[in-house]
């Protein structure tokens, strides 16, 4: 279901937490955000697009797990603020990002956060079921991805997918410079390309959120990087070597460069963010901008 694991969790998952945290918003959200106007700030983005997570997924049941990576946090926590009464589970392969998670749940007095470490691979949720799963993530296998959620959701659960893609043309990440330091091992999915694996779950409904958003977002990354320089330095001797630091800065700097700029390509139309609604009855998908 998914390739080259290890050198993922390298790339992105275990860095070390204060290197994420000088780059992203105040909620760690590792993805993109959604801004409602040209006057809002990356934090008020980040609460924009979890609250359409809970709109989109209907989260109103009583468990619920983001898979296969959770990231640092951003809508787990989000969702336990929000449902306090919910069994809020988040799945991560990170020792990294569990540590940081649930060092957040403790400090904002939330018990009902529960974060399990393992590879989406060969996990089995087998002893639980699950009401919601939410995936803000990239896999290699998305036929797989959706057997596996099956598995693990109720009879009448539902499975709601964040993942950025291009409007109509799935392609592998190639051996270039991004694949190779960022992206190694992943796939570019297109609009239509989960629609193809409907066997066990049928979409419901699709979005389609304007590449402009992701732009913005990696732009404010990009100022947060800048500005927070001189207090990340010391965590990215650590993580890489004093010798390898000032590479790494123009590297994490070229990557939100790049992010920008692929997301800005065709006026923000040709790459976005793609957000579908799926179950288990048989109805046909429904497509909104």
């Amino acid at each position: 279901m998914a390739i080259e694991t290890t050198t993922a969790n390298g790339q992105h998952y275990e860095v070390p937490t204060p290197i994420m945290a000088a780059v992203l918003g105040s909620l760690m959200k590792y993805s993109g955000c959604l801004f409602l106007n040209d006057k809002e700030m990356l934090a008020q983005a980040e609460v924009n697009m979890l609250q359409s997570y809970v709109d989109k997924a209907d989260i109103k049941m009583i468990n619920y797990i983001p898979m296969p990576s959770c990231g640092w946090g951003s809508a787990t926590l989000f969702l336990a603020r929000r449902l306090p009464d919910a069994t809020i589970i988040g799945f991560s392969n990170s020792k990294t990002q569990k540590e940081h998670i649930v060092a957040k749940a403790k400090e904002q007095g939330l018990g009902n956060v529960r974060v399990i470490t393992g590879d989406v691979i060969d996990y089995e949720f087998e002893h639980e079921s699950f009401d919601r799963i939410l995936s803000v993530s990239h896999v290699k296998n998305y036929e797989l991805l959706m057997v596996k959620t099956a598995r693990a959701l109720r009879p009448c659960g539902h499975f709601f997918v964040d993942v950025f893609g291009h409007r109509d043309t799935p392609y592998h990440f190639q051996e270039d410079w991004m694949s190779t330091h960022f992206l190694t091992g992943g796939t570019m999915p297109s609009q239509d390309l989960l629609p193809y694996f409907q066997e066990d779950l049928t979409v419901q409904t699709q979005w389609w959120v304007d590449g402009h958003h992701y732009r913005i977002t990696a732009e404010h990354w990009v100022l947060n990087w800048k500005a927070n320089k001189y207090k990340v330095w010391p965590h990215l001797v650590g993580a890489y070597r004093e010798e390898n630091a000032s590479a790494w800065f123009n590297r994490w700097l070229g990557y939100y460069l790049a992010i920008s700029e692929m997301f800005e390509y065709g006026e923000g139309k040709t790459y976005g963010v793609i957000h579908l609604f799926t179950k288990r009855r048989n109805s046909p998908p429904q497509v909104r901008e």
